[in-house]
């Protein structure tokens, strides 16, 4: 009988305060000092298990031993997730909620999402003929305009900036503490409102949305006992589509700075090589924090490295640090998108938003962040002229989610006439 190996423990009485201080590289910091890819905490009061690493992450994604039921905090759930939505579900109501979604990531739909995003840059650009724009808001609010149009979301002008700023607000709370974290919650009640009411709108006839929408196929969507879902659920999920691409913001900001502290990436987009665009696009995604973990309970008492884990044991996968471990990528604090020119794509290595493989619980939409960042930031490189003032470009890790501080001021912005 193999002996057991202990859990390397945290002294401290609870954790949460170095992990707001610390932000991102938390799990990282402690499997350094511990010299371990698994350690053992306490988190607002909770007994949990953080790991990092391909074995760790094969292990987190297998559906027998985790469960995503009950997993995300309240507070992660009252501003980012929404409640009943479908990355707390597990086993055939998970299955079905998924096919739901990879049903509306066809690739016509795709092709359709790749031009409202091309045309929308275009359309908002005109307004921003020689003055000065913050990036980052001027990329929610554009995102918000391509979610809803392509998810089948009507949008009436005057309540644009509104919508995205409650979205973008969703976002910015689950990972804060105080006024950040009220905020997100608000908006999320606004948000979630609104969306219902579509909802209800659409199963009364008064709004037609195209049959091949999110917003209709969520709408007609039968759970397991064939019913619909609750309005309130169907928000949730149609949320699930139009929130995550307004978050696609953060990427294209930073994927501006990248541009800025190195034109040669720049120059390189410029070519207009597509193999070179997604590159660039995945170190982006690699490089700069945007998911910091993921979180799951233990189905049951399992021994896994000689390690015991306990049924309904928290377990958090290290994704920030699993995409800066020097075991799996050369020097990784360096923007090199090269390094993906011979990647062997592994569910469990590259994870930005998530691992596992397509019909488990990878996101969904990860396609989708990659085909709207590549025609962003194909945009940008090649439709825009602009310049970058002085500025305080710095992300703190400390910050869930981080951003510039500046959030990327452009100044003298132009559309390039070609």
């Amino acid at each position: 009988m193999s002996t057991l190996t202990k859990i390397p423990c945290e002294k401290t009485i609870d954790s949460s305060l170095y992990l707001l201080l610390e932000g991102y590289p938390f799990i990282q910091n402690r499997c350094r000092k511990y010299e371990s890819d698994i350690f053992q905490t306490r988190l607002f009061g909770k007994k949990v298990v953080c790991f990092t690493g391909e074995e760790a992450a094969e292990i987190f994604y297998n559906d027998y031993l985790f469960k995503r039921k009950g997993a995300a905090p309240k507070r992660v759930q009252r501003t980012l997730l929404g409640q009943q939505g479908v990355q707390g579900l597990d086993g055939k109501m998970h299955q079905s909620r998924k096919k739901m979604f990879l049903s509306i990531m066809t690739p016509e739909n795709l092709k359709t999402l790749i031009h409202y995003t091309r045309f929308q840059w275009e359309y908002n650009s005109i307004r921003w003929n020689n003055s000065n724009i913050i990036l980052f808001d001027e990329a929610q609010i554009l995102l918000c305009q391509v979610a809803c149009k392509w998810a089948g979301v009507p949008l009436d002008h005057y309540e644009i900036e509104q919508r995205a700023f409650d979205l973008g607000k969703m976002i910015d709370g689950f990972g804060a503490v105080g006024p950040r974290y009220w905020e997100g919650c608000s908006a999320r009640k606004r948000s979630e409102e609104w969306i219902s009411n579509i909802i209800v709108q659409i199963r009364t006839g008064k709004i037609k949305p195209p049959k091949d929408s999110a917003a209709y196929i969520i709408a007609w969507h039968r759970n397991q006992n064939s019913k619909l879902l609750n309005p309130q659920v169907a928000a949730v999920e149609l949320l699930n589509i139009v929130r995550p691409i307004v978050a696609i913001a953060t990427y294209i900001t930073f994927g501006a700075l990248a541009m800025f502290k190195h034109p040669e990436c720049r120059a390189k987009l410029q070519l207009r090589d597509p193999n070179y665009n997604e590159m660039f696009v995945q170190e982006v995604r690699r490089l700069y924090p945007f998911t910091p973990f993921v979180g799951a309970l233990a189905k049951k008492d399992f021994l896994w490295e000689q390690y015991l884990f306990h049924k309904d044991t928290l377990v958090l996968l290290d994704i920030y640090g699993m995409n800066h471990d020097s075991r799996i990528w050369l020097h990784p604090y360096e923007f090199n998108p090269e390094r993906f020119f011979d990647w062997e794509h592994s569910p469990y290595l590259f994870m930005p938003q998530g691992g596992g493989n397509e019909l488990g619980h990878r996101c969904a939409g990860e396609m989708v962040t990659l085909e709207v960042m590549k025609a962003s930031l194909d945009f940008i490189a090649n439709h825009l002229s602009y310049k970058v003032p002085v500025q305080d470009l710095k992300y703190p890790l400390s910050r869930i989610p981080t951003l510039p501080k500046s959030r990327f001021i452009m100044s003298h912005v132009k559309r390039k006439v070609n």
